[in-house]
């Protein structure tokens, strides 16, 4: 077993300090002319282009459109360059989904409940498509990484940042503002992954020398990025309303755990001949507060059950060097302390340290309850559909995670105990214990409401106010 590396690449992704979770390069916008009837149909198919209709806004139109698109099987089969075929792969992936689940959006426009899906692509959508995400090493359905989010952005001011504000979407389903907002951000977010990223190599290899006071620093970096990152996080409210979540959302959903609309699954015409399941793109395939809990030792306090492996599952939905990059992660910590790097701390006595991994505890708790308030606005108070794009039940796999939180931030608090800290890690310990009953009281509260026979999504968020933990005022 190696020591964590520098990066981590498959030719576009190249995890590392210089590029964190994105892309080494800015996707292609478009794919090029040979494949230019794909490309036709992708530009058309959203529900709204400005103030016009797209294919998706009349039942059963992408059909129609679908049948006079050619087989670019043996096309994709010659290609090499790494950026044509996750361009490729991306519109594909938005093809597939929107042919299979447009009939469930015209349902719920009618009914407000989702509908049936088709369960059924036809040649010239499966052949390439499982094809290219050969290429790619990588499901054949809407992912996070090449797809949807992280492989989808262009920059309207060239010059500019990546802050949602500067940035559109290359593909879309609903065509609208919110759409944009809400999976741009998660690139703006992913535009400090960089210094995250750095951040956590540096602290291992400064555990491994006992270099205290370059651990220190390197932590202080992880803490200080992820606040950042949470006050970039908490722009969901503004970029994507929360009551157009539904515009575009049964547009990502997945066809592993979502029965109800898939049946035994999906099947590909002329690769395979038994359904497929395959997992929805979700936020939960960011890769940012996963590796956090990896490098912090809340991974060590996931329960034994099945959002657990859920949550281990999705590992495999990503790229391959984000994969390795986990695993060597993984392997790292555990080469240092069968028990985290909070113990190597402890050990070493740099309690200094210990304070800023509380702190950086502390913000993957307000990163994950501030996803929970996302899912109790946009989607419990916002759809009957118990379901998350990703397949797994709203209200539990969340709360599941934000207990392994707490449970970690209450060893670290009991490791630092009264040992003495400087003025800036003094003030941050202090602070997070003296608000962690209040974090965990919350949740329980909450609980209480939704294990109900009924209950008031509403009831269930407004309790974020009432312990001073809105994520809005945050």
């Amino acid at each position: 077993m190696g020591f964590i590396k520098k990066e981590y690449s498959d030719g576009f992704f190249n995890v590392g300090k210089k590029n964190g979770f994105l892309p080494q390069q800015k996707p292609l916008e478009t794919l090029p002319k040979r494949y230019s009837k794909l490309q036709e149909i992708l530009d058309n198919m959203p529900v709204k282009i400005n103030d016009k209709s797209g294919y998706l806004d009349h039942p059963g139109q992408i059909h129609k459109e679908v049948n006079s698109l050619p087989n670019y099987y043996e096309k994709v089969c010659t290609e090499l360059d790494i950026m044509i075929i996750q361009a490729l792969y991306r519109g594909y992936c938005f093809l597939a989904s929107a042919y299979t689940l447009e009939p469930s959006f015209q349902h719920f426009r009618k009914t407000g409940n989702y509908g049936k899906a088709t369960s059924f692509l036809p040649k010239q959508i499966a052949q390439p498509f499982v094809e290219v995400s050969k290429k790619l090493d990588v499901y054949p359905w809407l992912d996070y990484h090449y797809a949807y989010s992280l492989g989808n952005f262009k920059k309207i001011n060239q010059k500019g940042d990546h802050k949602w504000s500067n940035l559109d979407m290359c593909v879309r389903f609903s065509g609208q503002p919110d759409e944009v907002g809400f999976i741009m951000l998660h690139v703006d977010i992913n535009q400090h992954s960089p210094s995250l990223v750095g951040s956590v190599i540096d602290v291992l290899h400064a555990l491994n020398n006992n270099d205290t006071n370059a651990a220190i620093k390197s932590l202080k970096e992880n803490h200080d990025t992820m606040k950042l990152m949470n006050s970039r996080r908490r722009e969901m409210w503004k970029a994507s309303r929360w009551n157009h979540y539904n515009d575009f959302r049964v547009f990502i959903m997945g066809v592993k755990g979502n029965e109800e609309l898939f049946g035994d699954g999906v099947i590909y015409d002329g690769v395979w001949d038994e359904p497929k399941q395959f997992r929805g793109q979700t936020g939960a395939q960011d890769d940012i507060i996963p590796m956090e809990d990896i490098f912090s030792g809340v991974i060590k306090h996931y329960p034994k059950n099945e959002l657990t492996k859920y949550l281990l599952d999705l590992r495999s939905y990503r790229p391959k060097c984000i994969q390795k990059f986990f695993k060597d992660l993984e392997e790292t910590v555990l080469s240092l302390s069968n028990d985290g790097i909070s113990s190597i701390l402890f050990e070493q006595k740099n309690f200094n340290g210990l304070s800023y991994l509380l702190g950086i505890l502390e913000e993957i708790y307000h990163f994950r309850n501030g996803h929970w308030q996302f899912v109790q606005k946009y989607i419990m108070a916002n759809t009957k559909y118990a379901k998350a794009t990703g397949g797994t039940p709203i209200i539990s796999w969340l709360p599941n995670q934000m207990k392994a939180v707490m449970n970690e931030m209450k060893n670290v608090i009991k490791l630092i105990g009264n040992n003495k800290l400087h003025d800036a890690s003094a003030e941050l310990y202090i602070e997070v214990k003296n608000n962690i009953d209040r974090k965990v009281d919350l949740l329980n509260h909450q609980l209480e409401l939704i294990n109900k026979k009924t209950f008031s999504a509403k009831k269930v968020f407004d309790l974020n106010e009432k312990y001073n933990l809105s994520d809005k005022s945050n």
